[in-house]
């Protein structure tokens, strides 16, 4: 028999081939080229097709966050992913986002089962779906263990996961896999996680924190036989340790394909030969049966998106990111005033998302707002002292590198294995220098605020998004134990507000910060 895997990861909510930058557009990805995909694998085998969705699926896209916000209904989502014809689904970190009884009421929609054995209740048992699933094609029997990368808390806000416990993935999975070795004749690992060392070399390729516990899983968790891995929105196919492996990217810019030629005989399985590979999504058409069915959804997005909310006295287009973090921005600083107005403080942090933030013209659409600021970010006061808030500016400065040829370049660590744009932040309210010939961890200079030298033991508070306050990023220095309040409207609904509120906003930049080196 031959078994044929498919995998998705990553999703995030983009159905359709766009990025909702503009209408009308045909991009190398969404969820419906890939559907497309996997009728046509479907069509063509005779033997058993397994279809998992590897985690990631409820919170990314302008899609999903109509949904949850506007609409607040996730059935208006979630029967997209019913169409599509999962077989199973995991459990993503981004699933939380917008709170577990949001997360609740989707599970119950989708007409697939969700896995996720290490994510416990307060009786310790799985508190969203089953640990694990088993499929039967003729006389073969077919396990897949679902997993989540146990880093959340250090990431999510702490009313969406009250009353959970997030186990190591590698712990459970040394718990698992052996009873599922004596149900099945094969054993899947989906892990909406990714790999914290080189899958060669075995060399860290970052901080070994427990966020990704994908070479772990491979190297010291015999009997699995497919690991389908995700978060990291890396594109990954290969065969390591007989273990058959994918990641296929984000948004559905590619679908991940494991094929088993299984032999069993005298009750004894023997899997003859494995291959992974990812198929991209870059020349395929969308099913536009599933596309048609679902076209006046999108309408309705597309319109909501062209609102009008606010205009600007010129512009605050975004043309080289990379300026944005050396010297400022006006846009940088819109989001600064956002959130000092919002909490009543002085000091504000933010970052730059993502290259692909474009910035706003003269007039700016809720199209504008959820492709700049793309996280459903809310917002948190930080009190820490003035060596917490330096320690927090090193990390930022550990961002750029110095070339041989004098130009700044961006540090490996910030892009590789993922890009981390989002973990460079920009301060407000502050001066500060980063001088980059110095040491990492020594690079910050003439740190002050109102005129005077911070000093260490200097009381602050401090607005930065709730992800942040609760140390998301690996930045130690912030903690939830260090949040004094929080304003819980999303920062996508501030921004529109602080429009409305401001018949004509004029960009300008304080100018508080330089890069030297």
């Amino acid at each position: 028999m031959k078994l044929t895997i498919l995998s998705t990861s990553d999703i995030h909510g983009y159905i359709y081939p766009t990025d909702y930058k503009q209408r009308d557009q045909d991009l190398p990805f969404g969820l419906l080229k890939i559907d497309s995909i996997i009728k046509e694998i479907k069509a063509k085998e005779t033997d058993p097709v397994l279809v998992i969705d590897n985690g990631d699926f409820l919170q990314g896209s302008p899609l999903t966050y109509y949904t949850a916000k506007q609409t607040k209904h996730p059935a208006r989502y979630t029967s997209i992913l019913n169409d599509i014809g999962f077989d199973a689904g995991v459990l993503g970190n981004h699933e939380f986002n917008y709170g577990k009884e949001y997360l609740t009421d989707a599970i119950t929609t989708l007409d697939y089962p969700i896995l996720c054995a290490n994510i416990l209740n307060d009786q310790g048992q799985p508190a969203f779906g089953k640990p694990y699933e088993l499929f039967t094609f003729d006389n073969l029997t077919v396990a897949v263990l679902g997993l989540t990368t146990q880093y959340i808390p250090n990431w999510e806000q702490p009313a969406s996961i009250a009353g959970l416990s997030f186990q190591s993935a590698v712990t459970c999975a040394q718990e698992y896999v052996p009873k599922l070795q004596e149900l099945a004749d094969v054993v899947i690992v989906s892990y909406h996680g990714g790999f914290e060392k080189d899958l060669t070399t075995g060399e860290p390729t970052e901080a070994l924190t427990g966020e990704n516990e994908g070479f772990e899983l491979l190297k010291i968790i015999p009997g699995i036989d497919v690991l389908l891995t995700g978060h990291q929105h890396r594109e990954i196919a290969t065969v390591n340790s007989s273990v058959a492996i994918v990641q296929p990217g984000d948004k559905g810019h590619n679908i991940g394909k494991v094929s088993l030629t299984i032999e069993k005989k005298d009750e004894k399985t023997t899997i003859l030969s494995k291959t992974a590979e990812l198929i991209s999504a870059n020349d395929t058409k969308i099913d536009s049966q599933t596309a048609e069915k679902y076209s006046g959804f999108q309408d309705e997005i597309e319109d909501w998106l062209d609102q009008k909310i606010g205009e600007i006295e010129g512009t605050m287009w975004i043309m080289d990111p990379f300026q944005v973090r050396l010297t400022g921005h006006p846009y940088i600083d819109f989001i600064h005033k956002v959130q000092m107005k919002a909490t009543g403080t002085t000091i504000s942090g933010t970052a730059l998302f993502t290259n692909d933030s474009k910035g706003f013209g003269p007039t700016v659409t809720m199209r504008d707002i959820v492709t700049n600021y793309i996280y459903p970010n809310t917002l948190a006061v930080v009190e820490v002292t003035g060596n917490d808030l330096k320690r927090a500016l090193e990390k930022s400065a550990s961002y750029f590198s110095p070339s041989a040829n004098g130009q700044l370049e961006i540090s490996p660590a910030f892009l590789y294995p993922k890009a981390q744009q989002y973990n460079y932040d920009m301060y407000a309210g502050i001066d500060y220098t980063i001088d980059v010939s110095l040491p990492i961890g020594s690079r910050i200079c003439q740190l002050r605020h109102n005129g005077a030298l911070i000093q260490k033991d200097d009381r602050l508070e401090i607005v930065i998004n709730q992800y942040r306050a609760v140390g998301g990023g690996n930045y130690d220095m912030f903690s939830a134990d260090k949040i004094i309040r929080e304003v819980t409207i999303d920062m996508t609904e501030l921004i529109a507000n602080y429009f409305k509120k401001h018949d004509r906003i004029k960009p300008d930049t304080f100018h508080n910060f330089q890069v030297i080196q």
